[in-house]
C-alpha cells in the first residue's frame, strides 16, 4: 500500500484529461506529487509549470520559500532534485514570483542558479498583473488548496479562467492539475465545472466527465490513502468532538458542528414553513413554536416543494413574489424576519451535513452580493 497519494490511477484511468481535479484528506502528498512531476517534466524537457494560489498570504515569506523543501529531502530523507539531476542542482530559490533550481557553491559562498525559472508563481487576486506577459514554455498549470472553508473571490472561477487563458494563449497542450483537501463539498468550481457526482463519490472512485462534443475532459478523483488509523492520533485522544475531523474516525470531509434539535414538536407547534434550494439540496426550514420560546428547525426535504406559493430561496433570479435569493442580505420585512432567527441564534439543524448545506449558501450569498454590488 502507498504511503501517499500518486497520480497513477487517474491518469491510467483516463491519460488525457484537459484537467485533473483531486480532492482527499489533508497531507496526503497531493502537493508533493505536482511539485515532484513539474520539477522532472522541467527536468528532462525544459516545459515549465504554473502554481497558483488564491491569495498573496499563501505565497508570502516562508510559504514560497520553502514550498520545495520536501523534494529537498523527502519523506526518506532523500533529496530528490539532486538524485535526479545526478548532482547538478540540489535546492530550489524563490525570486521575482517565481522558483529557479539552484546548487550552493562552497568556494564562492553563494548560490549558482539555472538560467531561466522551472516554475511562476501566481495568485488569483493578482491575476489583472499577469495578463500581459507570456508563457510559452508553460505545460502545466497546479491550483493548490481550490476547495476553502474560507472565503472564495466573487466570480473567482472565472477568475481563474482569466488565468489559464493568459498562460495558454491559442495552444491546447496544458495541463491543469487542481488539488483540494476534504474541507467542503460546496464549492463554486464543481457547480461551474458540472461536477455532479461530488456527494456520492467514496475514497478511490474516479469519475470522468465529458462536455457535449466538446474533446474537453476533467478527469475527478477522491484521492488518498486509506489507514485504519494515524500513528498521529495518540495526540488527539481528547473528548471534542471538533478533534474527530484530525484523527479520522472514519469520516473523511471536515464539517462544523451545528446546533441540533433541541425538543421533539408536533405539526400544531409549526407556524411557518420554507425553503432553500442549492445546489443539489432541498431544506425545509419550519418556525417553531413551543413552550420554551420559538426557533427554526432545518431539515432535508426528500421529494419536490409543490406549493406553487411557497416561500423559496435560490440562487437563480425570480419574478415570483415568493421567491428570493440572498436570505442572508435581506431586503423585505419578511426576509429580514426569518433571517432575525439567525441573527440570534435561534436555528437549529437535523445534522452538521445539513449545517453545512446552509453555511455554504450563506457563502454563495455573500459572494453574489459582492458581485452585484461591484
Amino acid at each position: 500500500m502507498n504511503k501517499y497519494w500518486t497520480r497513477k490511477r487517474i491518469k491510467a484511468v483516463c491519460p488525457n484529461a484537459q484537467y485533473y481535479m483531486v480532492f482527499s484528506e489533508r497531507s496526503d502528498g497531493k502537493t508533493y506529487d505536482g511539485l515532484y512531476n513539474g520539477f522532472v517534466e522541467y527536468w528532462n524537457t525544459g516545459n515549465q509549470f504554473a502554481y497558483v494560489r488564491r491569495w498573496v498570504e499563501d505565497l508570502k515569506g516562508k510559504k514560497g520559500k520553502e514550498l520545495f523543501k520536501t523534494l529537498e529531502c523527502n519523506g526518506e530523507g532523500v533529496n530528490v532534485i539532486e538524485k535526479e539531476t545526478k548532482g547538478k542542482w540540489n535546492k530550489v530559490v524563490y525570486k521575482f514570483n517565481s522558483w529557479w533550481l539552484a546548487k550552493f557553491d562552497k568556494e564562492l559562498n553563494t548560490d549558482i542558479v539555472d538560467n531561466e525559472p522551472m516554475a511562476y508563481a501566481f495568485v488569483l487576486t493578482q491575476m489583472e498583473h499577469d495578463k500581459s506577459i507570456t508563457y510559452p514554455k508553460v505545460t502545466t498549470i497546479i491550483y493548490d488548496e481550490f476547495l476553502t472553508r474560507g472565503q472564495y473571490l466573487p466570480d473567482e472561477f472565472v477568475i481563474f479562467m482569466n488565468l489559464i487563458s493568459t498562460i495558454v494563449r491559442l495552444r491546447n497542450n496544458v495541463t491543469i492539475w487542481m488539488y483540494g483537501n476534504t474541507i467542503s463539498q460546496s464549492c463554486p468550481y464543481f457547480q461551474e465545472m458540472g461536477i455532479k457526482n461530488i456527494k456520492k463519490m467514496k475514497q478511490g472512485d474516479i469519475d470522468v466527465y465529458n462536455y457535449g462534443e466538446s474533446e474537453m475532459k476533467v478527469a475527478v478523483e477522491f484521492g488518498g490513502v486509506i489507514r485504519k488509523r494515524k500513528e498521529s492520533n495518540i495526540y488527539f485522544a481528547f473528548d471534542n468532538p471538533k478533534l474527530s475531523m484530525i484523527r479520522g474516525d472514519g469520516k473523511i470531509w471536515e464539517m462544523g458542528i451545528y446546533p441540533h434539535l433541541p425538543q421533539k414538536y408536533t405539526l400544531d407547534n409549526i407556524l411557518f414553513t420554507y425553503f432553500i434550494i442549492f445546489e443539489s439540496d432541498i431544506l425545509q426550514c419550519e418556525i417553531i413554536d413551543v413552550e420554551d420560546g420559538v426557533f427554526t428547525y432545518v431539515h432535508r426535504k426528500t421529494t419536490p416543494v409543490r406549493k406553487a406559493d411557497d416561500v423559496v430561496f435560490k440562487c437563480e433570479y425570480s419574478i415570483k413574489p415568493n421567491e428570493y435569493r440572498k436570505l442572508n442580505h435581506p431586503k423585505t420585512k419578511i426576509e429580514q424576519s426569518l433571517y432575525d432567527f439567525f441573527e440570534r441564534e435561534r436555528v437549529f439543524y437535523q445534522d452538521n451535513e445539513v449545517g453545512e448545506v446552509v453555511r455554504a449558501y450563506f457563502d454563495w450569498c455573500d459572494r453574489a452580493n459582492i458581485e452585484e454590488l461591484n
